[in-house]
């Protein structure tokens, strides 16, 4: 997922999904600021705790609905959303930067989930790509 987005250096994420910290690691090593959300403040403290003690400084962190994003801080370069969707977030595309690019799963009607990168073109114009089936908890 991380790959598919194509990160710079320069780049400012949204990380929807803290859990363990993994992630966010990853990501603070690739582009210039991370924010990530967590809805279950345990797993958001502990990865928190984590991840100061190793010394990562350009990650903010929130307990809270990761529906609702960051908009305090938007517009993202991209958005990386770590558990599946019935639908994509639309409080998340408004969040999103033009030339921006966000991966989630989306789980279509039959139960299928799939991978799906969006980017966001000229005038909010959305491109869609579903790239490989995949099983995801559900986001909350």
């Amino acid at each position: 997922m991380t790959e598919q987005l194509k990160l710079k250096k320069t780049d400012k994420a949204l990380e929807v999904g803290t859990g363990s910290g993994f992630r966010a690691a990853v990501l603070a090593q690739l582009v210039k600021e991370v924010y990530t959300i967590e809805t279950y403040p345990q797993l958001s403290q502990r990865a928190q705790s984590l991840l100061t003690k190793l010394e990562f400084n350009n990650i903010t962190y929130k307990t809270g609905d990761g529906k609702q994003g960051r908009s305090e801080f938007a517009p993202f370069d991209a958005i990386i959303i770590t558990a599946v969707a019935t639908k994509i977030p639309s409080l998340l595309l408004t969040q999103l930067k033009i030339g921006g690019r966000m991966i989630l799963p989306l789980a279509l009607e039959t139960g299928e989930q799939y991978l799906v990168l969006i980017k966001k073109r000229e005038k909010g114009k959305l491109e869609q790509q579903k790239l490989i089936q995949v099983r995801f908890v559900e986001l909350k």
